[in-house]
């Protein structure tokens, strides 16, 4: 059992979002529930992101979904050419292949659970032609370019 509040579970310390540093800002995670925390039987792994304001995950895609909770904090969520703002117990379904991202707004803290299947491939980073084509969005090119600001 893990026990604590949303980015307070002592049995699951912060770590770091991912081994590399780039494509990213102000991004933590809690394992909650995986086999390396003793949960073999589970096919899938429960995990925790707090995203401080201003902050983002990568902007990637892969072929496992996802299954997104937001527990607290406000932001949007980038699915392909598609964005939408993001609230507390808004749910989010990233089907296979799609190109995302989930972004924190500038004032506040965006924190989400995030269930993923157990066996599952790495992401692969947004390319050059992907962000041209996802940019006709104004409001996804909006969001992109304040990231280089």
């Amino acid at each position: 059992m893990v026990s604590g509040g949303a980015g307070a579970w002592k049995e699951a310390p912060a770590s770091a979002y991912k081994e590399s540093g780039e494509g990213y800002r102000g991004m933590t995670r809690h394992v909650l529930l995986a086999a390396s925390a003793g949960d073999e039987a589970l096919s899938f792994d429960v995990r925790y992101f707090e995203v401080e304001p201003g902050g983002y995950s990568s902007l990637e895609r892969h072929r496992h979904p996802h299954a997104v909770v937001i527990l607290r904090g406000r932001g949007h969520v980038i699915l392909d050419e598609h964005v939408s703002e993001l609230a507390p117990f808004d749910c989010v379904y990233v089907a296979p292949g799609t190109l995302h991202q989930f972004r924190a707004a500038a004032q506040e803290s965006l924190g989400f659970l995030c269930i993923v299947d157990r066996e599952r491939d790495r992401p692969v980073p947004a390319t050059a032609e992907d962000v041209r084509r996802i940019c006709t969005n104004e409001v996804i090119a909006r969001l992109l370019t304040s990231e280089n600001q």
